[in-house]
């Protein structure tokens, strides 16, 4: 157990580093709102599809197409399981601040924020299982959770949830897994060097993200503290128990696990704006959870080293 808490405990300090840079960077006015939206776009839509493409650039295995199959199982459980918690636990009176706060209590930053450290606690196999989770995510995030925003106050568009760059490069990926191909080096390589990325640019965004909090939001949490209990703890607590007793091992359990414990997801921000539902709630949810997530993602992905 102990040795597990270093070695996670290494890399999310590695991440906070960069992160604090993020802050830095927020703080100094180094990178301003409208420069973080340029970069968001830049890792939604160009860095994000090419991790996923990357991590599916390799030959053929019936093994780890199976497991590829019980990690998006592992993430269909995981939503699953956030729902029913959020829906029953989370009954704040304003409807608004509702809707944010489950929606933030069922999504994780399983993108940003997991990719990274997949990577550097697992290699290309942690990438290869988070795609799948990723994939599943983008799905549920762009039907189930846009709907949950936009009921009653915008229209919904049910197409999102399979064209998303998400799903859409995860078809590709699979396509390119099954029939083992690989990209010729002068697309491959290109994709490669924008996959590098994933690691310090989302990092940014998020220590930005931080930047803007005040010392007040950090202690009043009363209203927010149901979605970031369930979000940060409980979720991925009990996700963590189903799956043992179930049968996951090794690094499909690790990598669920790690997709799962990470803080709210980014695009509940976007929604928010969207659907105008509150958009300071979820600012501060995704702030606040990826302050505390340093310290909740490393025990519990320590924990779930400890018994894979």
């Amino acid at each position: 157990m102990l040795e597990s808490f270093i070695v996670v405990g290494t890399q999310v300090t590695i991440l906070f580093i960069l992160i604090s840079l993020g802050f830095i960077c927020g703080k100094t006015k180094l990178i301003n709102k409208e420069g973080i939206v340029s970069i968001n776009n830049i890792m939604l839509y160009i860095i994000t599809p090419c991790v996923i493409i990357n991590a599916f650039q390799r030959d053929f295995d019936p093994s780890m197409l199976k497991n590829l199959l019980l990690s998006t199982v592992g993430a269909i459980i995981s939503h699953a399981v956030s729902y029913a918690l959020a829906y029953s636990i989370i009954h704040n009176k304003d409807e608004a601040k509702r809707k944010v706060q489950r929606f933030a209590a069922i999504f994780s930053n399983c993108g940003f924020m997991a990719l990274p450290l997949l990577e550097a606690l697992l290699g290309d196999e942690g990438l290869f299982y988070g795609a799948g989770y990723l994939a599943v995510f983008n799905i549920c995030v762009w039907s189930l959770g846009q709907y949950s925003l936009a009921k009653g106050v915008g229209k919904f568009s049910g197409w999102n949830a399979i064209l998303n760059t998400g799903v859409l490069s995860a078809i590709v990926g699979i396509i390119f897994f099954v029939t083992s191909f690989k990209l010729p080096l002068l697309i491959g390589a290109p994709v490669s060097y924008l996959a590098a990325l994933n690691t310090p640019v989302p990092m940014l965004i998020i220590g930005y993200t931080i930047s803007k909090l005040e010392f007040k939001d950090i202690v009043n949490i009363k209203e927010e503290a149901l979605a970031l209990l369930i979000r940060l703890i409980v979720s991925p607590c009990l996700l963590m128990g189903i799956l043992y007793l179930i049968g996951f091992r090794g690094n499909l359990f690790i990598a669920t696990i790690v997709s799962a414990s990470t803080p709210v997801a980014a695009i509940s921000t976007m929604f928010s704006i969207k659907y105008g539902v509150d958009e300071s709630i979820s600012s501060k949810l995704v702030a606040i959870s990826s302050l505390f997530s340093i310290a909740t993602m490393t025990i519990i992905i320590s924990i779930a080293r400890t018994i894979a």
